[in-house]
C-alpha cells in the first residue's frame, strides 16, 4: 500500500533500473528553532512563533550561508516557513536533491492529536502485481498474525518509535528504529526508517516536519485511553527532529508510488536531535538503548527467524499500539538487476512501514537486518531489502557527518 508511502506498500511495475552505487550525499538541514506559541488541531501555527539560529537541542547546530542560499534558489524562505510556507508543495519548488533536505524545528508542530491522527494514504495492490521474478522468490509465505508488545515497549522490544513527517496528502506516519552510531559509541542519534518515509522518491522530493517519537504509547494504552493524553504519556521520551537525513540515490531515482520500484534500496538514515532540549543526553541513552545494524546480508538459508516491529495504523489496527511478527523469511525477487528482498509472513498494515527487522546473530545478540518495505493489499505478508554496501554507506556517511560533534 502506497501512495506518499508513509508506512507499508507495494510497488507495481518490473523493478528498477540499477543506478550506479554511488550514494546520496548527506542531507543537509537548516537546524532553525522554531517555537510556536500556539498550534490548532492540524499544528499550524495561530499566532506568530519567534526563531533563533540554533536547533532546539544543545544549539550547536548552525544554518551555513551556503546552505541558506541554495535553499533561497528553491524558493525557500526560512523566514517564511514558520508561517506556513512549509505547505507549498509546487512541484518546482519541492526539494529533491541528496543534499537539498531542510526540517526547521517548529516546537509544539506534533502535539498529541496531531501524532495520534497521523495516517497513511498508501494505495494497496494485489500480489499479482509485483513483476520480475527471475526464479528466486520463494512461495508466498502463510499470514503470521502480528502480536502486540507488552507494555512499557522500552523493556519488551527492540528501541523503536514512530517517525511522523507531513507530505502533500496530510500529516503521516511510519515507524523507525534506534541504531548505534560508530562515531559516538553508546550515544547515538541515529534512527533507521524507509527511505519511502524520508523521501517520495522520483516522482516527488524531501518530506517535511520529519520528527521521531521513540516508545510512544510506551504504556500501551488504548485509542480511548489516549483522546485526552498528555505529551508525556504518547511521547515519554520527548520529540526528536530529523536534522540530516539521507536514502539511497536509487531510492531518490526510482522510488515508486506503488509495485517494486526502488524496494530493494529503501532504507533510509536519520540523525535527530531533541525538540525540547535532553540535558546533554543522547537518544540512546535516553531509551536506553540501540541496535546494532548488520551489512553482513545473510543469505536467507542461513536466517532461521527474523522479527518485524511498527506501529500498524489500517485496519484493524489504529496505529496507538506497537506489534511484532516473527517469521523464517523466504526470498522475492522484483528485478534481475536489483538485489532480492527477504520476505516473511505478517499481518501487519499501512504504518509499520520502516519497522526494524530484527535477527539474533550466531553471537546470541539482535542485530538490525532490514526494514519494512513494501506488502499486499491483503495484508498477509512483508519484504523488507537486504543491507549491502549501498546501505552501509547511507549509514556510515550520516555518522560521519556528525562525528567531530
Amino acid at each position: 500500500m502506497r501512495s506518499i508511502r508513509p508506512s507499508f506498500t507495494v510497488r507495481r511495475g518490473r523493478g528498477t533500473r540499477r543506478t550506479s552505487s554511488s550514494l546520496a550525499a548527506v542531507a543537509l538541514v537548516s537546524a532553525l528553532a522554531m517555537t510556536a506559541t500556539a498550534c490548532n488541531g492540524d499544528g499550524n501555527a495561530d499566532s506568530n512563533p519567534t526563531a533563533s539560529a540554533a536547533a532546539a537541542g544543545d544549539g550547536k547546530i548552525k544554518i551555513p550561508d551556503d546552505l541558506k542560499q541554495r535553499l533561497k534558489e528553491h524558493g525557500i524562505d526560512l523566514d517564511k516557513w514558520k508561517n506556513g510556507a512549509w505547505k507549498n508543495w509546487d512541484r518546482k519548488d519541492w526539494l529533491r536533491e541528496a543534499n537539498d533536505f531542510v526540517n526547521p524545528i517548529i516546537k509544539g508542530l506534533w502535539d498529541p492529536d496531531r501524532m495520534r491522527h497521523a495516517n497513511d494514504p498508501n494505495k494497496g495492490v494485489n500480489d499479482n502485481d509485483i513483476s520480475g521474478d527471475q526464479g528466486v522468490t520463494d512461495p508466498t509465505p502463510q499470514p503470521v498474525k502480528a502480536q502486540a508488545v507488552a507494555a512499557p515497549y522500552h523493556v519488551n522490544a527492540a528501541p523503536s518509535g514512530k517517525v511522523f513527517f507531513d507530505s502533500p496528502e496530510g500529516h503521516m506516519v511510519c515507524s523507525g528504529t534506534v541504531v548505534e552510531d560508530p562515531a559516538h559509541p553508546g550515544k547515538s542519534n541515529l534512527v533507521w526508517t524507509a527511505g519511502h518515509c524520508v523521501h517520495a522518491g522520483k516522482s516527488g522530493g524531501w518530506y517535511r516536519n520529519m520528527a521521531f517519537v521513540p516508545s510512544y504509547n510506551n504504556s500501551a494504552k488504548s485509542l480511548d485511553q489516549l483522546q485526552n493524553a498528555g505529551k508525556s504519556e504518547v511521547a515519554p521520551y520527548g520529540v526528536w527532529w530529523a536534522d540530516a537525513a539521507q536514502t539511497s540515490q536509487q531510492w531518490i531515482d526510482q522510488g515508486g508510488e506503488t509495485g517494486g520500484k526502488g524496494a530493494s534500496y529503501d532504507f533510509a538514515v536519520i540523525h535527530v536531535t531533541p525538540e525540547q532540549g535532553n540535558g546533554g543526553k543522547s537518544l540512546e541513552e535516553t531509551v536506553g538503548g540501540a541496535l546494532p545494524v548488520n551489512f553482513g546480508a545473510p543469505a536467507v538459508p542461513k536466517v532461521s527467524s527474523i522479527t518485524a516491529s511498527g506501529y500498524p495504523e489500517a485496519a484493524p489496527f489504529d496505529g496507538q499500539l506497537l506489534y511484532q511478527c516473527k517469521d523464517k523469511p523466504g526470498r522475492l525477487s522484483l528485478s534481475q538487476s536489483d538485489p532480492t528482498m527477504y520476505r516473511i509472513g505478517c499481518t501487519m498494515t499501512a504504518g509499520s512501514s520502516g519497522g526494524g527487522w530484527v535477527e539474533t546473530g550466531t553471537d546470541g545478540k539482535p542485530a538490525l537486518v532490514s526494514n519494512t518495505s513494501i506488502g499486499p493489499v491483503t495484508s498477509g505478508w512483508l519484504a523488507g531489502p537486504r543491507l549491502g554496501d549501498v546501505a552501509k554507506g547511507v549509514y556510515q556517511s550520516v555518522s560521519r557527518k556528525f562525528a567531530g560533534q
